[in-house]
């Protein structure tokens, strides 16, 4: 299966684990509830509770205290936050980029306009990719979008995608080239991490 289609298999809900790498292990978060972007994070930085969901939950609860919409708000608005839902997860990018810079990471938006073989993916200070993708799920009926992360490890890249039963391995660095276009061609977005130094 290439690294970026979904498996019609049924999905395991049972939380992490991890992959051989041929050198090592690979660190693999599965996907629970709208948890998404912490199963990302986590995928991204190879470690079990790097980022927690309490973490998450109180850097979108700052980010609330900072809205300057506030006085647009709903009653659902307590439910369905800006930036996140209290019940089921689905953090934003707002979430995402406080919490990796909070851990002196460096987020970058790609323009999209200039493709992904713009992206230095021999870059010294690369911790990884985060990509945004539409998803489309219950037969369609529900779409929303998901994230996912994309990183080397120990010279070899692996999507992360918490959706997949294991880390899928990509062939080779072009092999990403071409998957990261095909995300961005059908409504993805990129987002490049670096080490802050």
């Amino acid at each position: 299966m290439e690294p970026g289609t979904k498996s019609e298999a049924k999905r395991d809900e049972q939380g992490s684990g991890a992959a051989g790498s041929g050198s090592g292990k690979v660190y693999h978060e599965r996907q629970r509830l709208q948890f998404c972007l912490l199963h990302a994070l986590n995928n991204l930085m190879q470690e079990k509770e790097y980022f927690t969901r309490a973490e998450l939950d109180e850097i979108a609860g700052k980010l609330v205290l900072e809205d300057p919409n506030k006085s647009q708000w709903t009653p659902l608005s307590f439910i369905f936050k800006p930036h996140h839902n209290v019940v089921t997860g689905n953090y934003d990018v707002n979430v995402l980029i406080a919490s990796l810079e909070a851990r002196k990471k460096k987020v970058i938006w790609h323009d999209h306009r200039k493709g992904a073989s713009s992206i230095d993916l021999d870059a010294e200070a690369l911790v990884g990719l985060m990509i945004n993708v539409p998803v489309r799920r219950l037969r369609g009926l529900w779409t929303g979008r998901h994230w996912v992360a994309i990183r080397s490890i120990d010279g070899v890249w692996f999507n992360l995608d918490s959706d997949f039963s294991e880390p899928k391995q990509f062939k080779d660095k072009e092999n990403v080239i071409v998957f990261l276009d095909s995300i961005l061609s059908q409504g993805g977005e990129l987002l490049i991490v670096l080490q802050d130094d």
